[in-house]
């Protein structure tokens, strides 16, 4: 099987209508998000949700996050507190995610998406991905659209190259805006807590609430959410950070054109954004790494990278890219 791949913006309602025949049909499709492209299947339906963590060959202990097309529909299926309900419609459709209470009222996604817990992550996405859910009128559990553990993609070429021999259909909506994934928030007794640090800035979330965002400390000692993984979203070529010069034979990836001793030295150099404008970086990150990999090289350099704004989310995945590999 290889994948057909359909433009989603200039032939929109042929690929919703193609679609939703292969979801109805128990099978995951992927599907572009302004954050990553997800690999989409219908939350509701356990064989389809098996196919996900197959094709991905990802842990089921590690949850999925479920997109809705509306905060109506994401009321069908879990509870909002006011904090949540505030979040949700402030940010959404956008790169957030809340961690919800489960209804338990028959309506709610099936236990092999939620990886058993009581709660769910949902999100609202913008775009062709909230239309499509709309025309199945069904969730849809769309963790990004790669083998697990490895890099997101953020086009539909890199989706081909990885799982295109698995899937039945791409849809092609474009470069992806954001080009991280979403961030992840629990709000518990009044708190909100970060989870996972992503395409929504703590910054801007603390300006709507006028509350304070709680981070975790240290790697999460059971697994609340997707994306919590220690090791995750990583290159085959080892990752060294916050590196100030390059070693023979490694590719470099720098930011705002910063100097590093040994450039010369580099396989390749890739620059996540010239002028360092974190959000250019943010939307370049993937695809850099996945530029740097393919170069050969046995070990990506990256220099540091801001801890403020979208640089959180941008340094909480280089992190894990440079994890000890499992």
């Amino acid at each position: 099987m290889t994948a057909e791949i359909i433009d989603g913006i200039g032939q929109k309602q042929a690929a919703i209508d193609a679609a939703v025949a292969i979801l109805k049909d128990g099978q995951p499709v992927a599907i572009p998000t302004e954050t990553v492209y997800g690999l989409a299947a219908d939350a509701t339906n356990p064989a389809a949700i098996t196919r996900i963590y197959e094709t991905k060959g990802r842990p089921r202990f590690n949850p999925l996050i479920c997109h809705m097309s509306d905060l109506a529909m994401a009321e069908r299926h879990a509870k909002f507190d006011p904090i949540s309900r505030k979040l949700a419609e402030k940010f959404w459709p956008g790169p957030l995610t809340l961690i919800l209470p489960l209804k338990e009222d028959g309506r709610s996604i099936h236990p092999l998406a939620t990886a058993g817990l009581d709660s769910v992550g949902i999100r609202v996405p913008k775009g062709f991905t909230a239309d499509l859910i709309a025309a199945l009128d069904r969730p849809l559990a769309a963790p990004s659209a790669n083998t697990s553990g490895k890099i997101s993609p953020t086009s539909a070429r890199h989706v081909a190259d990885d799982l295109g021999e698995k899937l039945p259909l791409i849809i092609d909506g474009g470069s992806a805006p954001v080009g991280v994934e979403s961030t992840i928030l629990r709000v518990e007794d009044g708190t909100i807590r970060l989870l996972r640090p992503g395409g929504l800035s703590v910054e801007d979330i603390e300006a709507a609430t006028g509350l304070t965002v709680e981070r975790r400390e240290g790697p999460a000692a059971i697994i609340e959410a997707p994306g919590m993984l220690a090791s995750h979203y990583a290159p085959g070529a080892a990752v060294r950070l916050d590196a100030i010069h390059v070693e023979p034979g490694e590719a470099l990836i720098r930011l705002g054109g910063v100097a590093v001793e040994g450039i010369d030295k580099a396989k390749a150099v890739f620059d996540l954004s010239p002028s360092g404008d974190l959000a250019e970086a943010a939307a370049n990150l993937f695809d850099y790494l996945k530029r740097a990999d393919a170069t050969g090289a046995d070990r990506i350099a990256v220099t540091a990278i801001p801890q403020h704004g979208l640089g959180e989310a941008i340094n909480d995945r280089l992190v894990r890219a440079a994890a000890p590999r499992e």
